[in-house]
């Protein structure tokens, strides 16, 4: 059951708001003043809390600046009840990290929606997600199908792109946030000895040059289409407005990049140490995995020098083990598509 704060120094409206909250399933916790409410957030830590603005002794204001700053209660999200209706009072609470504005006289139906969208994108925000720009590409997802941030693909123009062409360099600076409708891409980066190394794959539905967005920097890799696409280009201002309108959601994607570089890292040292039938092993699983290749799925069907610059090795290489793989019945290869038998036992080869 998730648990509710409500600060109100009006009898009335803390003792209805509550009535309200609790006939809807959630736990409820009132607060006469700002500073008993102080108290309560630090001791129960409510899933959310609801606060008055206009306030003796502690305002709502000052209730949002204590709990924002105590590591512990940083992050329930926060609604401000108020009859002020001036610009300047919403732009100041937002500022301070105010998740969303009630203003009195509210109606039922108006307070719980307020309270489901917040509690859903809290829940989104702090689900586990892998590290790194897949993950951030996972949260970009879940955040658009919620409805959470605006930024519906739908209400961009698309442009399909053949096979082969670039959707951007790398060196470039960033315009767009690019949504793959259709299609397959790689994004790569070319060694100094001119060989090509496959640094992601994205399929459709997933997004890319949202780091090089976040980071504001330019981008690291060079993105082509393998299979031909539909992408939709989301203009570089309308990404970031949607992500800096919520300091929740800018630093949760945030954290996920930050790691960006050491997951990189790591698997370029796995490139380095780890044997060519591990590496081999490991890429047809990951390809498996960002393609949704499972069950009845199709099987893998992209170049063999694609999948060898994935893996860090010469295609001969890549196929003599493609080979030593059919032969002991770990996959099958059928008109030149690689379907995978036993995804697990590649996960997990130990040599």
């Amino acid at each position: 059951m998730k648990t509710i704060l409500v600060i109100d120094d009006n009898t009335d409206i803390r003792e209805n708001t509550a009535e309200i909250l609790s006939l809807a399933g959630y736990q409820t916790f009132t607060a006469e003043n700002g500073k008993r409410g102080v108290e309560i957030a630090a001791r129960e830590k409510p899933d959310l809390i609801v606060c008055d603005i206009m306030m003796p002794e502690l305002d709502g204001y000052g209730v949002l600046h204590l709990l924002k700053n105590r590591p512990e209660t940083e992050n329930i999200p926060f609604i401000f009840l108020t009859a002020k209706t001036e610009r300047t009072d919403f732009r100041k609470g937002m500022e301070m990290g105010a998740d969303d504005y009630i203003t009195k006289p509210f109606d039922d139906i108006e307070l719980l929606k307020a309270i489901e969208i917040r509690l859903k994108k809290i829940g989104i925000i702090q689900a586990q997600y892998e590290q790194g720009e897949q993950g951030a590409n996972e949260l970009l997802k879940e955040l658009k199908t919620s409805g959470l941030i605006s930024l519906d693909p739908n209400q961009y123009d698309s442009e399909r792109i053949p096979k082969k062409s670039i959707v951007y360099h790398e060196g470039k600076r960033p315009k767009y946030l690019y949504h793959l409708k259709s299609g397959k891409i790689k994004t790569f980066r070319i060694h100094e000895d001119g060989k090509e190394y496959i640094t992601n794959l994205y399929s459709a539905g997933d997004y890319l040059g949202h780091v090089a967005l976040l980071e504001n920097n330019s981008y690291d890799d060079t993105a082509e289409v393998l299979e031909e696409a539909e992408v939709v280009l989301i203009p570089r201002e309308d990404f970031l407005t949607a992500v800096f309108n919520d300091m929740n959601i800018a630093t949760r994607f945030i954290k996920l990049i930050s790691r960006d570089v050491k997951e990189k890292e790591e698997r370029l040292l796995r490139l380095a140490y780890d044997s060519l039938r591990k590496r081999v092993a490991r890429a047809l699983v990951d390809i498996q995995t960002k393609f949704g290749l499972n069950g009845d799925q199709p099987a893998i069907d992209i170049p063999r020098e694609d999948i060898a610059q994935y893996v860090g090795t010469a295609t001969e290489s890549l196929i003599r083990t493609l080979s030593d793989f059919k032969s002991e019945k770990l996959i099958e290869i059928r008109e030149g598509k690689i379907r995978i038998l036993q995804s697990e036992k590649l996960r997990h080869l130990l040599f």
